[in-house]
């Protein structure tokens, strides 16, 4: 599906996640930003608001059938859960051939459609027109616990923590600094959705517990793993490392990552194994900025393999991980 010039919508751009995703496209050698959608930002220059782009693109009110006469190549659809399939029953129905990118939940339980995690799933991803984004957590998650899925001796326990940049723009306590404030806000402790999303795409149950901090970007997410059988901290290691050896958005570290770090760069960091006595305990610490690994970055990733194009393209290469020693 390899194409010299693609043109590419963006639905709910005026998010966190739509705002990174437009300085990824203005950024792209071949992907050329043909609209973006916005209704609290319609009639306003896209430049106004995004420091990343420049030109006169102006944002738009476009309902379904308005994305779908658009005619783009690829539409990404950055909306809240239960938003998406309007968007896409009117391509489906008009424009079937685009290519399009889901960030919301809407389409994660579907198999008809490619979960574009490309770390886990790229080998399936060239030729994709139907692309369900990961969740952010749950990229966390299943990047922390992939290594050793066929050694688990029960279910994974996760505790995440996000910056509250990952409830949103709408206003709620998730998101007000005032009540975050020095305080960890935890919430939906048991059956959370990327806890169902994780549990489904690893096939094991998985057990999640997310907080909010008061910092704006960001995830800390540690792993809790029993084994069925004993590994030293070593053999803990070397796994991570095989398995991810040669991924360019990806670092195995020995100590344990920090959020600080990872804000603003596009890759994930996995580190801090500890081994309890006895060899059967296993946790590891996992980092990502949920606006960018966890959302755009991964989008662009999924885009570039659906479309043949080199699968980083677009990325800023300055900013793919933190410096090793940075602190």
């Amino acid at each position: 599906m390899s194409k010299s010039s693609v043109s590419l919508g963006i639905v709910g751009a005026r998010g966190h996640t739509g705002s990174e995703l437009i300085r990824l496209v203005q950024s792209h050698p071949a992907f050329e930003l043909a609209f973006v959608s916005s209704r609290e930002l319609a009639g306003q220059r896209v430049a106004d608001h995004n420091d990343g782009y420049a030109g006169e693109l102006r944002f738009e009110h476009l309902d379904a059938d308005a994305v779908a006469a658009k005619a783009a190549d690829a539409v990404i659809l950055a909306l809240p859960n239960g938003k998406a399939p309007d968007f896409v029953a009117a391509l489906d129905a008009t424009r079937p051939a685009t290519v399009i990118v889901d960030l919301s939940a809407d389409h994660r339980f579907d198999d008809r459609w490619y979960y574009g995690l490309p770390e886990l799933t790229r080998a399936n991803g060239a030729g994709q027109t139907r692309i369900s984004n990961p969740g952010c957590y749950a990229t966390a998650m299943q990047l922390a616990i992939a290594p050793v899925l066929d050694r688990l001796a029960g279910p994974p326990q996760c505790f995440g923590v996000s910056g509250y940049s990952g409830a949103g723009t709408t206003p709620s306590d998730r998101n007000n600094v005032e009540l975050l404030r020095d305080n960890l806000m935890p919430y939906s402790l048991a059956d959370h959705l990327h806890e169902r999303e994780v549990s489904r795409r690893l096939g094991v149950p998985v057990e999640f517990m997310p907080h909010v901090a008061p910092h704006f970007r960001g995830i800390c997410l540690t792993a809790n793993l029993w084994l069925q059988q004993p590994l030293t901290l070593e053999q803990a290691r070397a796994l991570y490392r095989q398995r991810y050896a040669g991924e360019r958005l990806l670092r195995v570290r020995d100590d344990a990552p920090w959020v600080s770090r990872i804000a603003g760069c596009h890759g994930v960091e996995i580190g801090g194994f500890t081994v309890a006595p006895g060899g059967k305990r296993l946790v590891v610490v996992a980092t990502l900025d949920n606006l960018l690994k966890g959302a755009a970055t991964q989008a662009l990733q999924n885009l570039n393999l659906a479309f043949g194009f080199e699968e980083l393209a677009g990325v800023p290469g300055d900013a793919l991980l933190p410096a090793e020693d940075g602190r």
